[in-house]
Formats: C-alpha cells, structure tokens, sequence
C-alpha cells in the first residue's frame, strides 16, 4: 500500500513548505522513499487528486468542537461548518473566532474536540502563536473539494483515504516534552538534533513494533531539517499505515468518535476511548 506523510502548514513558502514523505507499506514494514517538498497549496491539492489506492495521514485538526459550533450557531454536520468557515474567508474566519473568543468567560474560551483532550493537542480554535485554527481553514474545505475518503466523516473515493495525524502525540511518548525541532534558526540547537536522533532510533529499535505493530525502514537524513518537518512526515506516516492496517476496524476509530468533530489515528487514543466506555461494540 502506497502511505503518505505530510507535515502541515497554514502558510506554505519556500522558507516553510509542506513536506509530503511517500512509503511503501506491506503491513508489517513500512518503508519510506521519497520526500516532497511544496510551496503552495496547488501542489498540495493536486497530490489529494493522484489516483489511488493510498493512505495519507495529515498533520492538522480536521474538525472544530461541537461546544464550539453548538456555541456559535453553525452548521451541525462536518461538511456544512467546514463550508461555512470558508464562505467567511480567511479575515471573516478570524474575525468569527475572535469575536467568541472574546464574549467568553476566562478559562472557556477556546474549547477541545474529545480526540484534542486525549491527544493532549491544543484547540482547533487557536489562533495566536501556533495557529492550528488556520491549518482547520485552509486544510479541511480542500478535503472536501478531493472528495476523499475521510473514515467517519466524509464518504468520498475509497481509493484515496485521508487521515488526521498528530506526530506530537507520538514524539511525546517516546522523547517526553523534550524539545526536537524549531523553525527559528538563532533557536535551533544540537540538543534538538540529538532529540531528533534519538527518537527516529528509538522508532527503528522496536518503539514502532511495539505501539503500532509494524517495524519501519528509513534514513537518518530525516533528522537533517531542524524544523522537524521531514521527522513529523515519517511520523504521520507511520499513524497512516496504523489505520490502514485497521481498515477491517473502522481504521481504528474511537467506538464513542464524535463524527462532527473528527479524530486522530492513533492506537493509544483508541484504546483509551474505547476503555472509558466498555470497550467497542
């Protein structure tokens, strides 16, 4: 199975583009390949449209809360508050966000998704500082418009299956809070450069075998973008090829998903989910 990666940014460039690792995938190795680097979104929404069959894990939150749009009055459904943020452009979407943000009480401002809480991820709605509401802005409606796959929220080609990932989640498990990657180059470090080492080891020793059920094959060279783009794609990726090799058990959604908030791909929120509430049906 062909597996993509791609670490996400609300503002592609040439200085900060998306970065789309490609990997093979025969359900106990996954093997990466070839690194893309794109600098606008046209080449992002032109790889959404390649033929399948192919998994990609994406690096951005799919979805807002519902407290949030039960809050806010828009569309109940995923694809209609998806569409509605967009008609509003990316000023007026701003525009809405601090608006609610700013007729909120202190601590019940910006709200998490059930799959946010678990991840331990900040809220979709942020919009300062790493602004993961924009990421939902320009991401989802572009779903939409390749009309894949999304399990549980979109019924679009089975062919071409997308996933939300959070690397995050998974660097944490095994590196702890320690910091790996930064953008700034007066702040990049050779301790986050260590960190990034490390973790890929630890990933091709047998951490990948042990949470995911597959072992990986790549290179040190990912470790070589200070910015961890490149590391965050391998670990999208290997998020990816977990639901594929779930795609017998919804992907490995949460029995208790939200469908109008969507989830991460992830073992660890699965179990926990499915734990909370008896396990799945």
């Amino acid at each position: 199975m062909r597996v993509y990666g791609i670490d996400f940014t609300s503002t592609p460039s040439r200085r900060k583009p998306l970065a789309c690792l490609a990997c093979t995938f025969d359900g106990g190795l996954l093997r990466t390949e070839t690194l893309e680097e794109w600098r606008d979104f046209s080449e992002f929404e032109r790889a959404l449209k390649r033929p399948g069959p192919w998994i990609a894990g994406i690096d951005f939150p799919f979805g807002q809360s519902r407290q949030f749009i039960e809050n806010i009055g828009w569309p109940a459904d995923w694809a209609g508050y998806v569409r509605h943020a967009q008609s509003l452009g990316r000023a007026g979407f701003r525009k809405a966000l601090d608006s609610y943000r700013a007729s909120r009480p202190d601590g019940d401002r910006e709200h998490r998704r059930q799959t946010d809480m678990a991840a331990g991820s900040i809220s979709p709605q942020k919009l300062y500082r790493v602004p993961i509401a924009l990421m939902f802005f320009e991401g989802a409606p572009r779903l939409i418009d390749a009309n894949v796959m999304i399990p549980r929220l979109q019924d679009g080609d089975p062919g071409r299956i997308v996933v939300e990932a959070y690397p995050g989640m998974l660097a944490r498990s095994i590196i702890g809070r320690r910091s790996y990657k930064q953008d700034t180059k007066k702040k990049q470090t050779e301790d986050q450069r260590t960190a990034r080492l490390q973790l890929l080891a630890a990933l091709r020793d047998g951490d990948a075998e042990a949470r995911y059920s597959f072992a990986i094959e790549t290179s040190e060279a990912l470790c070589d973008n200070p910015g961890g783009d490149h590391l965050d794609a391998l670990l999208c990726a290997i998020q990816a090829a977990w639901a594929w090799r779930n795609r017998e058990n919804g992907f490995g959604a949460p029995e208790t998903l939200d469908a109008a908030e969507g989830w991460i791909a992830d073992p660890q929120l699965s179990d926990e989910a499915n734990s909370k509430h008896g396990g799945p049906r």
